[in-house]
């Protein structure tokens, strides 16, 4: 899932339960009251989920709603509005048992509202980026490519408590898909009565998770979410009210955190640096790579081999991770993160490293930009890297621009936009070179790979490669039954992704934090979407 470019947010593997902040100064003062002040580096999206590609949205979504399944710590699951399921022998049929859960407006929730949520998804009028990710379920592919009505989508309610669904091939991991936002249900009734207008506020919505979004007006920076009553869980959730602010200035959530009006705040850089030793400080660790896209379709010269090459060879990640960045990152292996997955005890990171692929060697790098530059016929190459207008992303922009530009040859100018301009310009290929991140929505190698095949809706570049195409492919499709088989399909693909340097992974991230020790029971996990709120309480 996309995140601010260098706002750091997310992950794969579950972490443990994590200890979080109390409530501001009301809390701190021992009222104890169920009341938390969240920070974020950007405002919410959509609460459309099947528009939904962000992270920062998906956290609302995780709260204010509710799939089949909920993550849990540990690498687990946790029931959610299927109480159990079960799986067929050949791994392709899961059935989902539903508990009678309700809408916060009181009408029930039913296998239906997952049939018409998922085919609405799948629909080409529907423009769902996320559409990809039902790929395996059967016949989504034909219905996304307008080939198939949407009817004929391998799901079915079994009444109005079993949804069953059938996939083209087993996919173990496809208990941690349904607990993803583009997964959740949709009240049909609400979608319809807006239109397009559905998910573009808090009143436009139907919401059946722990909390309801409240206050927020489509653009607005603030909002809440309020305990929802209706949720079949509800006695179970503690809090109250959870108040966000979209903050893109360390240095301002910062000095809200310590007046109290801040329970949580992320930092970086030098706000990192300095308070290391801050009893309050923390650092999670995220599946989630920042990396460098190149608009291949755009400019030519991008692709060329050599170029993108020495562009990679230019930058210094080790020198941007302790000297620029400095909140919790660590040099990247390779486009997958390292602890992601892992195959008969050997992460996959590890297998798929090539060197060449994250290393630093300046004096390689001009060797090989001018080899490319005779090779494309030019002197001189000026191009634009774009990014984020938040903090972090500015410092990232500029300390990669001064590294590229050591290339003789090479100018670079930085162009840092608000996070949902950038978002749609890399859609549209109106970039040069983007700052990008993603962060896995579950723990497969698969989730960061299938995003550089050439068909893919978030290959903003749209570098390719027929080798790595097939690879991916082989991977999902003839060595689905046999995962040695598959995971050195997929590490192959990963080798080949490097050596052609489709993208130039920058850091994988870590998050550094401080948090109050008043709030307890909020759960982070490495994947998106991040934080778990349900069972977070005021002590």
């Amino acid at each position: 899932m996309k995140i601010n470019s260098l706002a750091k947010l997310g992950g794969v593997a579950l972490v443990s339960a994590l200890i979080l902040a109390g409530c501001g100064s009301k809390s701190s003062q021992g009222t104890k009251k169920q009341e938390i002040n969240w920070m974020t580096p950007s405002a919410i999206q959509t609460m459309d989920t099947s528009k939904m590609i962000d992270l920062y949205s998906a956290q609302v979504a995780n709260g204010t709603n509710e799939g089949l399944l909920r993550m849990a710590k540990n690498n687990k699951v946790d029931p959610g509005v299927a109480k159990s399921y079960s799986v067929s022998k050949d791994g392709k049929t899961w059935t989902f048992n539903l508990r009678h859960s309700k809408w916060n407006d009181g009408t029930p929730v039913t296998a239906k509202d997952f049939v018409f949520s998922w085919q609405r998804t799948v629909k080409p009028k529907t423009a769902s980026q996320y559409a990809y990710i039902f790929a395996n379920v059967k016949n989504a592919e034909q219905i996304n490519a307008g080939k198939m009505s949407p009817s004929k989508l391998g799901v079915k309610a079994d009444g109005d408590y079993k949804f069953v669904v059938t996939l083209d091939k087993p996919q173990s991991y496809f208990k941690f898909m349904v607990t993803q936002p583009e997964f959740f249900p949709q009240n049909s009734k609400v979608v319809n009565k807006y239109g397009n207008n559905y998910g573009t506020d808090s009143t436009k919505n139907s919401y059946n998770g722990p909390f309801i979004l409240k206050g927020w007006s489509g653009t607005n920076d603030t909002w809440k979410l309020v305990k929802n009553t209706k949720y079949w869980d509800a006695k179970k959730v503690k809090l109250q009210q959870v108040n966000y602010q979209a903050v893109k200035t360390p240095s301002t959530a910062l000095s809200s955190y310590q007046s109290n009006k801040l329970d949580y705040t992320t930092l970086s850089g030098t706000l990192a640096a300095n308070n290391k030793n801050n009893k309050a400080y923390t650092v999670f660790p995220q599946a989630s790579t920042t990396y460098m896209e190149f608009n291949t379709k755009k400019i030519p010269a991008l692709r060329n081999v050599n170029i993108r090459k020495a562009m990679a060879l230019a930058i210094d990640k080790k020198q941007m991770v302790n000297k620029v960045m400095q909140g919790g990152d660590i040099t990247p292996k390779g486009f997958v993160p390292a602890s992601m997955a892992k195959h008969n005890g050997k992460d996959f990171a590890a297998q798929a490293y090539v060197k060449a692929g994250t290393d630093y060697n300046l004096k390689e790098a001009k060797t090989l930009f001018a080899k490319g530059m005779k090779q494309v016929g030019k002197k001189s190459l000026s191009l634009t890297l774009m990014g984020a207008d938040d903090d972090d992303t500015k410092r990232a922009t500029e300390f990669v621009q001064s590294q590229l530009t050591k290339l003789p040859g090479l100018k670079i100018t930085n162009s840092n936009i608000p996070f949902k301009s950038k978002l749609t310009k890399m859609e549209n290929q109106q970039f040069d070179i983007g700052l990008s991140a993603w962060i896995a929505d579950y723990p497969d190698p698969s989730n960061f790979l299938d995003l550089m095949t050439s068909d893919n809706s978030y290959n903003d570049g749209k570098w390719s490669n027929k080798e790595y195409d097939a690879l991916v492919k082989k991977s999902e499709d003839q060595d689905a039954n046999n995962e040695t088989a598959r995971w050195n399909d997929m590490v192959q693909a990963e080798k080949i992704l490097m050596n052609q340097q489709g993208v130039v992974p920058l850091y994988q991230q870590g998050q550094a934090a401080l948090v109050r020790p008043s709030v307890k029971g909020v759960q982070a996990f490495t994947t998106s979407p991040q934080y778990d709120f349900a069972k977070a309480y005021v002590k």
